[in-house]
């Protein structure tokens, strides 16, 4: 996989149809889609009965059942709505790491989760974290906008220096309805990553962190004396590489993931780690459908 790759194999395409997203919370949708509901509506499928309560809608009354058991119950039937999923990604210098970058690997993760929802008519939106007063993206509905998201997330813009937290809260600002929020970033920001997450779950998203390294972060093939010079603002420090200084730096590594996962795991946000070594085919159809992002 390279910066220079589509988007989206025909292959994929192919996959990615079969699949859907899946939300953990119950949202009202604004337009009729292609998903069952968990919420009881109007439509002709039928679903399930529930006592009569005064205020009801006589018309749904099952007069059939009350001439047998002489009591009240109302028909229930299956409601479909749409889903408004949301793909916020991390455009800042770290980003832009790696080969294939970090960025592209999260811009065809998006592309990905987002065709499995244009396929279910769900309402996708892609965005970048930023500082600055963007105007909303357009949402996109239906399999026949697939060129409109490449071509959204082609053209988003990258080396954003904004923090995290500046940038989650412009987001949230822009987009005040409910739904699925899939962040894609790798969270190295000094400023810290845990007010970006409080800002989404103060909106009550359904959340869900996908965190991605690239292969020469997660084992460094360093050696000697270097100076690693931070692409975020410039900071330089001198080392000299040895093997006990890799264990040290694995070992923080880790610890830093661990303290992600528990922070999101404490506020009812799925966490996942991937590399961008990963094939994206195999993250969603596996990886993404265990921890119950797609079905």
């Amino acid at each position: 996989m390279s910066d220079l790759e589509p988007l989206l194999s025909p292959e994929t395409l192919g996959r990615l149809e079969r699949l859907e997203l899946v939300t953990r919370k119950i949202f009202r949708g604004q337009l009729k889609g292609e998903r069952r509901s968990r919420r009881k509506g109007q439509s002709v499928e039928f679903a399930d009965y529930r006592n009569y309560v005064s205020g009801d809608d006589l018309r749904f009354i099952d007069w059939n059942l009350y001439a047998r058991l002489d009591k009240l119950f109302l028909r229930l039937y299956q409601e479909e709505e749409d889903l408004h999923f949301f793909a916020l990604l991390d455009s800042s210098p770290s980003m832009m790491f790696g080969q294939p970058t970090k960025f592209r690997f999260a811009q065809k993760m998006a592309a990905a989760l987002g065709y499995i929802g244009l396929c279910r008519s769900d309402r996708i939106k892609v965005e970048v974290l930023s500082d600055q007063n963007l105007p909303p993206a357009a949402a996109l509905r239906g399999k026949g906008n697939l060129w409109k998201l490449l071509r959204q997330l082609e053209l988003l813009p990258t080396t954003n220096h904004t923090s995290l937290e500046a940038g989650v809260k412009k987001f949230c600002v822009r987009n005040p309805g409910k739904g699925i929020v899939v962040l894609l970033s790798d969270l190295l920001d000094k400023q810290g990553y845990q007010n970006a997450i409080r800002a989404l779950v103060a909106r009550q998203y359904d959340v869900y962190v996908i965190q991605i390294f690239s292969p020469e972060e997660l084992e460094p093939e360093l050696v000697g004396d270097l100076q690693l010079i931070d692409c975020e603002d410039g900071d330089r420090a001198d080392i000299s590489v040895s093997p006990r200084l890799l264990e040290r730096y694995k070992a923080t590594l880790q610890a830093f993931v661990g303290d992600i996962r528990q922070f999101c795991s404490r506020r009812g946000i799925v966490h996942m780690t991937c590399s961008t070594a990963q094939d994206i085919d195999q993250l969603v159809a596996s990886y993404l459908r265990s921890r119950g992002l797609v079905r």
